[in-house]
């Protein structure tokens, strides 16, 4: 009987053993990367609203990406839409700073459409700056963005103001 019983410890021991996880690999930039729900506002060269409309540009509510890139650095980012051709299709390489968790890019290459650039400026994230349609906290994000093809830019406002929140997975927050 004792047999068993030494024969069955060793089977649980090898068993428990057997259950150990990996670590976790995270990236550079983990803590500013993810999926983002933001709408768009067209301001002036001080940040004042000039077109607010909830469907601006018939595109309301989009997704956006943040997301480290290839070298995986902390101190560079891709910032994308998801290019379903909702917003401007676009995915460009931005500047990072995960200590202050602020972005941006000047004249920034849009590997999506080759004739068109992105300026970045005053991009932040806030840690539960938000809260979500369902009324729960999740962190924000906003920028300013300028497209170099931007027709409308110069003529009725000098920027698109991106703003949201990321993306919890809950339905009542989609």
């Amino acid at each position: 009987m004792k047999k068993v019983f030494y024969i069955l410890g060793i089977l649980a021991l090898t068993l428990l053993s057997s259950c150990a996880k990996d670590p976790i690999f995270k990236t550079e930039a983990v803590e500013m990367s993810g999926q983002w729900y933001v709408t768009c506002d067209a301001v002036d060269a001080s940040g004042n609203v000039v077109l607010e409309d909830p469907d601006l540009f018939d595109i309301g509510q989009f997704i956006i990406l943040t997301s480290s890139t290839a070298k995986n650095t902390a101190t560079e980012m891709m910032l994308a839409d998801t290019c379903d051709e909702t917003f401007w299709d676009f995915r460009c390489k931005i500047n990072a700073d995960p200590a202050t968790m602020t972005f941006s890019a000047t004249d920034s290459e849009n590997f999506f459409y080759e004739d068109c650039n992105a300026t970045v400026t005053g991009g932040k994230i806030i840690k539960n700056g938000a809260t979500t349609p369902s009324g729960m906290p999740a962190d924000a994000i906003e920028f300013y963005i300028l497209f170099s093809d931007d027709i409308y830019a110069g003529k009725y406002y000098d920027r698109l103001y991106v703003h949201g929140y990321r993306y919890t997975g809950f339905v009542n927050d989609d």
